[in-house]
């Protein structure tokens, strides 16, 4: 019975972890689109997302922006 559990809680893990990557890469493409269109606009955007302000290039500021918003989905 122990063995079962065991086996149920790492496939839970494993179907967490998955969705978790499925739902950050969403909200990646999410982000850089908005954030693409922006800065070809010539608009500030990093204000937009918390945890992208600082950051000076446009991949690590959508990243931050992400991260930022996956902290609070806990």
């Amino acid at each position: 019975m122990d063995e079962t559990t065991t086996v149920h809680t790492s496939n839970s893990l494993v179907q967490d972890s998955k969705t978790y990557d499925a739902l950050f890469f969403m909200s990646f493409l999410f982000v850089l689109l908005i954030a693409m269109v922006a800065q070809a606009l010539f608009l500030k955007w990093r204000p937009w997302f918390p945890g992208a302000e600082s950051e000076k290039s446009l991949i690590k500021g959508v990243r931050a922006g992400v991260y930022t918003f996956m902290s609070h989905l806990n």
